[in-house]
C-alpha cells in the first residue's frame, strides 16, 4: 500500500490541528486514497469520526490526552475530510468502509489499540475490527450505534428525511446539509461557531465532492431488509464477545442518536457509563471526559494483561 502526500490544507485549519501531527494519505483500494492525521508515539488509539465530520472532530481530545504516550491515528472516511472523494453514492456501503478502514490498519500494523468511534465511526471501526478482534484492546463508544436497530423501530427524523426522493438530494447536494447545521445537534450551539464551522464545511465546499454525506445518511437502516443490518449484525456479535474493557461517554443532548444510549447499555451491560450534557458531536463539549475514558480504558487494559 503506498504512502502519498496528504492534499494541502488552508493554514488557518493547519493552526487549529494538534500540536506536532503529521498528515499522509494511503492507498486503501485502486483509486481510493485515505487521509490520516498521526499525533505522538506511544499506544496506538484508533479515533474515527462519522457523518459528515473529519479527524479535525478529535482534536481537542487528543489535546487532552497528551502526545508523549499516545499515538493518536484519526483517519478520514472516504468521501469525507480529505480523503478522496467518489461521486457514485453506491459505492458507500458499511462493509466497503470497513474494507477501507481495514486496510489502513492493516498498512499501519496498529496492534493493541484502543479504538474510539462516534456516529458512523463506530460502527465502521467495529465492522473493520471484528476481521482483526486480536488487535483490540480496548474501546471507547462516542453516540454511536453497535448493533442493529430493534424490530419495529422508527427512523429518526433526520434519517426520514433522508431518504425523501428529490427534496433530500437538493438539501444535502445543493445546500450543503447537514454540514453547514452542526450546531443544531449540539448541547452547547457554540461549540461549532465561526472558524471551526467553517473547518467541518471546507472538505465538502463543492457540490461535486458532496455524495457521501446523503450516502451516509441512507447507510442508516430504514427498514430489516436494509443492506446495512447483516454488518451491524457483525458488529454486534463482536462487541458482545469482547473481553477488554470498554467504557461509553454519551452526549444526552444528540437528537439523532441520544435515545441509542438505552440499546448500548443492553448490549454492553458491563460497561461504566459517562452521561453528559452535550450533543451529537460530543468530542466539541467534553474531550476532556473522553480523554479520561481512554486512560481509564489502557490502565485497565494493562491491568488484564
Amino acid at each position: 500500500m503506498t504512502q502519498l502526500k496528504a492534499p494541502p490544507i488552508p493554514n488557518w485549519i493547519e493552526e487549529m490541528l494538534p500540536v506536532g501531527h503529521v498528515r499522509y494519505s494511503l492507498d486503501v483500494e485502486a483509486g481510493k486514497s485515505m487521509h490520516v492525521m498521526e499525533t505522538g508515539s506511544g499506544y496506538p488509539v484508533l479515533m474515527l469520526h462519522g457523518n459528515p465530520t473529519w479527524g479535525f472532530l478529535y482534536r481537542q481530545v487528543i489535546a487532552h490526552l497528551g502526545s508523549e504516550n499516545w499515538r493518536c491515528i484519526t483517519p478520514d472516511l472516504i468521501g469525507l475530510g480529505f480523503s478522496c472523494k467518489p461521486r457514485r453514492m453506491d459505492v458507500h456501503t458499511v462493509a466497503n468502509h470497513a474494507k477501507w478502514l481495514g486496510a489502513m490498519i492493516d498498512r499501519l500494523e496498529l496492534d493493541g489499540l484502543i479504538f474510539v468511534g462516534q456516529d458512523w465511526g463506530g460502527p465502521i471501526g467495529l465492522r473493520a475490527l471484528a476481521d482483526r478482534a486480536h488487535l483490540v484492546k480496548g474501546m471507547v463508544i462516542l453516540n454511536t450505534v453497535v448493533a442493529p436497530p430493534r424490530p419495529g423501530f422508527k427512523p429518526t427524523a433526520f434519517h426520514r428525511f433522508a431518504n425523501m426522493p428529490v427534496v433530500s438530494n437538493l438539501a444535502f447536494r445543493w445546500g450543503g446539509f447537514p454540514q453547514n447545521m452542526l450546531h443544531k445537534v449540539q448541547g452547547d450551539a457554540s461549540s461549532i461557531t465561526g472558524k471551526i464551522a467553517k473547518a467541518y464545511k471546507y472538505p465538502l465546499r463543492k457540490r461535486r465532492d458532496r455524495a457521501a454525506p446523503l450516502a451516509l445518511a441512507r447507510m442508516v437502516p430504514s427498514h430489516h431488509d436494509h443492506p446495512s443490518i447483516a454488518e451491524l449484525e457483525i458488529c454486534q456479535k463482536f462487541v458482545e464477545g469482547f473481553k477488554g474493557p470498554v467504557e461509553i461517554v454519551w452526549g444526552k443532548r444528540d437528537p439523532v442518536l441520544g435515545r441509542a444510549l438505552k440499546r448500548t447499555r443492553q448490549i454492553l451491560p458491563e460497561a461504566p457509563v459517562t452521561e453528559t450534557g452535550a450533543g451529537h458531536f460530543l468530542q466539541e463539549e467534553v474531550p476532556g471526559q473522553i480523554a479520561a475514558a481512554v486512560s481509564r480504558v489502557f490502565d485497565k487494559s494493562v491491568q488484564g494483561a
